[in-house]
């Protein structure tokens, strides 16, 4: 947040638990980071263990449907700015986007 506000940008911040990302926002965010779904999934996460997902064929469809069911499992922060997108781990990978 530190390095955002640094840059003169007030973020938006989303409290993801409280107002997940849909599906449609889901598909938006790997577009723009570039990745698949499972590229933003905890999966060192219990929740992913104890949903036995490693165990099964998933597509990315169905990948984006679990994490709009289970958005403790969406990997963050991810920072949205000028239709781009970037995880911000470790921090300073926010600053290619600003």
């Amino acid at each position: 947040m530190a390095l955002i506000r640094e840059k003169g940008i007030e973020p938006k911040v989303v409290l993801y638990l409280e107002d997940p990302p849909d599906i449609d926002t889901l598909r938006s965010i790997t577009e723009k980071l570039g990745c698949s779904a499972i590229d933003i999934t905890r999966t060192g996460d219990q929740q992913y263990r104890d949903l036995n997902i490693a165990e099964r064929t998933i597509t990315e469809d169905s990948t984006i449907g679990l994490l709009a069911d289970f958005p403790a499992l969406l990997e963050r922060p991810i920072v949205l700015h000028n239709n781009k997108a970037v995880v911000g781990r470790p921090p300073e990978n926010v600053l290619t986007i600003l």
